[in-house]
């Protein structure tokens, strides 16, 4: 189950997906790309009516990103005003090349009709618009300039103008096809995030650029990270601005979720604790929030490096770092801050001991001042406890919909996608996989309420990942192994391995490759798995482990591998993993033929499952026990109790375990037919082939071998008992396939339950 306490890190940089960046002595400048949009300008107020309105229209929406983004060569420019309006781009294209062809008079000129526009009762152009507010821009930003100035722009101008010239000539030479001249520009190049090479190509970047680059890869890093500029790019955009401003604080705050994404601890502490100096030093905060902004500052400063330094799981200092925050918030009588504080303490404290009194304690204090978003994580977090508890399934859900009204209430869509997370995993810790599935397919179907760029992925968060690593998982179990791949490269496509939520997919793809391996007999395959398995969860690698040793016949290793994670998951409180632990090791007895040394561990493990409310594995519990009773002689109870648990696991349990119950309900049949009328008795080894034949259906979809091994072998004994030859023949002929291509470990039929 993911934490929901990653959105509780403050980020003081997104607003709505908007940065508030105050760039201190960078101005804007005259380049050529904006003298190129500024002829683009008048040019569109020459055409007037000529324009279309779908061309206008077009034109409209291409200009906000042009203005807002970085500087781009010509021919792309000249790409993308084609796109909207050919015959425009042409008009611009002679308008740049007299100019750049032309006098330093001619450019001269031009700015000066550039004011024109503002003027007459109808400007073309008004003063406050945001085309308005760019000519007004550009003509104070040429006006300041000194006449060396002026000539330096008129010589990059032609650089500029030239520099397009050779590169169309150089690509009419190339081109052998004139229909690759008729390729059109995806509109994402100009809506979606910036690439590489433009950054590297743009120089250095003004006020607005720089807002806008900052604000937009912000926004990626929250919403769709892999749309986002690489680590390595995007903090050499940043120490370029850097070098240009040191004293740029939120450069510093985006070089910080950067370092984060790549799991730097050393730059990320860097970077943060220069954003909070930075804030002090060029008094940013204090202007907004008066004489109390340097206190603001310093407490945040410190709560948010108690957040990384337990990101990183560095859990004392995380608590000094904390201490520091709530004596500064308590100085300064700040709730708000004392609530963060006292989530992040839960956080700590939870890594101690249990205690609830500090959650539900911070939940009340945020309803009451009016902190939404934190009772709501403070729910959930109560729910994901009591859930580990063993709650009822019903009474987590009634609280997970009073958070729900308070999401929808106030538009956290974040917290709903996490809410619905949380439904989906405890669903599957309770063993109702239809219920998990449904949960599932409820958030990949919603849309996102937060307001995004065209072309970025809307759900690209924990939440997001965590559902479809259940879904893929849900689809292995059910033998949908092309499907659960398909989800497994999607989940690789929007989570690339250097992601922040990348482990989850990865570890899920090695779970179901074990899976796989282990149903097909390969368990040397299986075992070079458990490395990757333990490296992203040591807990579930250590019982990787212990399963090959087993399925290989080291009973010792084995048992000695289970008894200390059997230790440690009851240190930890992990019921679940005891409770597959307590099932592996009555299996070691059975193999050992240490039957009634087994039946003590199954009834342990059966408290403990009815205790923490974990159905599904009560149910392979109790299947387990039938096992035993089968094995111990007393069949006749052995079904009687299968007829208790079967049903949840035929309902949601995976397809090997389907077989293997429909299996075990064949063998106690079998056995109990043996005391028999020959009349019942041979409608008994009719009803046992049947579920036979099921058992062989389950087995075959997962493509377990030697389990359908095993069917065969029996499906052929009893058909030899009923006199019915040519299905014993076949049968035979079956199992003695995959007896070659099976190795025998040696170990009778009736000691294994799955």
């Amino acid at each position: 189950m993911a934490s929901v306490h990653e959105s509780l890190y403050f980020n003081p940089m997104l607003t709505n997906g908007v940065v508030h960046a105050n760039v201190f002595g960078v101005r804007d400048w005259v380049t050529p790309h904006k003298m190129a949009l500024l002829v683009l300008l008048s040019e569109l107020g020459r055409a007037g009516a000529q324009l279309g309105l779908l061309e206008r229209r077009r034109l409209n929406r291409l200009l906000l990103p042009l203005l807002q983004g970085p500087d781009m060569a010509l021919s792309r420019l000249r790409k993308a005003i084609e796109e909207c309006c050919p015959h425009l781009a042409g008009s611009v294209h002679i308008r740049l090349k007299l100019m750049a062809e032309g006098e330093l008079k001619d450019m001269e000129q031009f700015f000066d009709d550039l004011s024109d526009s503002f003027s007459g009762t109808e400007p073309e152009v008004h003063k406050t618009s945001v085309v308005g507010l760019f000519l007004r821009h550009m003509i104070l930003a040429y006006n300041k300039l000194s006449f060396s100035q002026v000539y330096k722009l008129y010589t990059a101008l032609q650089q500029y103008f030239q520099k397009d010239e050779k590169k169309d000539g150089a690509d009419e030479m190339e081109l052998t096809n004139p229909e690759e001249l008729d390729g059109k520009m995806e509109k994402e190049e100009l809506d979606g995030p910036l690439r590489e090479e433009e950054i590297a190509c743009s120089g250095p970047l003004s006020q607005k650029q720089a807002e806008y680059f900052l604000s937009q890869q912000a926004s990626l890093l929250k919403n769709d990270e892999t749309k986002a500029l690489a680590p390595a790019s995007l903090q050499k955009e940043l120490n370029n601005l850097l070098k240009f401003n040191p004293d740029f604080a939120e450069a510093h705050y985006l070089s910080y979720l950067n370092s984060l994404r790549v799991q730097d601890v050393f730059s990320s502490t860097h970077s943060l604790l220069h954003y909070f100096d930075r804030l002090i030093l060029t008094g940013a905060e204090s202007k907004s929030n008066g004489d109390e902004g340097y206190g603001r500052s310093l407490r945040y400063a410190a709560l948010n490096l108690a957040a990384l330094h337990c990101r990183f799981g560095h859990y004392q200092q995380a608590e000094l770092a904390l201490q520091e925050a709530i004596r500064i918030a308590q100085e300064s009588n700040d709730h708000v801050c004392l609530q963060h504080c006292l989530s992040w303490l839960y956080i700590l404290e939870q890594k101690i001991f249990d205690s609830c009194v500090l959650l539900e304690h911070s939940v009340n204090k945020s309803l009451h001042f009016g902190l939404p978003y934190l009772a709501s994580l403070g729910i959930q977090s109560l729910v994901q406890q009591r859930a580990f508890a063993g709650k009822a399934a019903n009474k987590l859900m009634d609280a997970l919909k009073d958070s729900d009204l308070l999401h929808w209430k106030h538009s956290l869509s974040e917290l709903i996608d996490i809410s619905i997370a949380q439904k989906t995993a405890i669903w599957r810790l309770y063993g109702r996989s239809t219920m998990a599935l449904q949960q599932a397919q409820t958030l990949l179907s919603m849309n996102s309420l937060e307001a995004v760029n065209v072309g970025v992925q809307q759900n690209n968060t924990e939440s997001f990942a965590v559902v479809l690593c259940h879904l893929a998982e849900l689809h292995a179990e059910q033998g949908y192994f092309a499907a659960a791949s398909e989800i497994l490269k999607h989940l690789k496509e929007r989570f690339p391995p250097n992601s922040q939520h990348a482990q989850l997919w990865m570890l899920f793809d090695q779970k179901i490759q074990f899976e796989r391996a282990m149903n097909d007999g390969r368990y040397h395959v299986a075992d070079s798995l458990v490395a990757g398995i333990t490296a992203l969860n040591s807990i579930e690698g250590v019982y990787r482990k212990a399963i090959v040793l087993k399925a290989q016949n080291q009973m010792s290793e084995a048992h000695k591998l289970l008894q200390k994670l059997l230790i440690h998951c009851q240190k930890i409180k992990n019921t679940e993993m005891v409770i597959r632990v307590l099932l592996s090791m009555a299996e070691l007895y059975w193999r050992s033929s240490c039957h009634t040394i087994a039946l003590p561990v199954l009834l342990q493990a059966l408290a403990l499952a009815r205790e923490y409310s974990l159905q599904y594995l009560a149910s392979e519990t109790v299947l387990n026990l039938a096992f035993s009773q089968l094995i111990l002689g007393i069949p006749e109870q052995a079904l009687n109790i299968l007829h208790m648990a079967i049903e949840p696991v035929l309902a949601h349990g995976a397809v090997l375990d389907k077989g293997c119950a429909m299996f075990l309900v064949a063998k106690c049949q079998v056995a109990s037919a043996a005391s028999y009328t020959p009349q019942k008795k041979t409608e008994a080894l009719e009803s046992a082939i049947l579920n036979l034949n099921e058992a062989k259906t389950y087995f075959a979809k997962v493509d377990c071998k030697e389990q359908l091994r095993d069917v065969l072998y029996f499906q052929a004994r009893l058909f030899h008992t009923l006199g019915r030859t040519q299905e014993r023949n076949k049968c035979a002929m079956l199992f003695r396939q995959l007896h070659q291509e099976l190795p025998a470990h040696g170990v009778p039929l009736i000691n294994a339950f799955k």
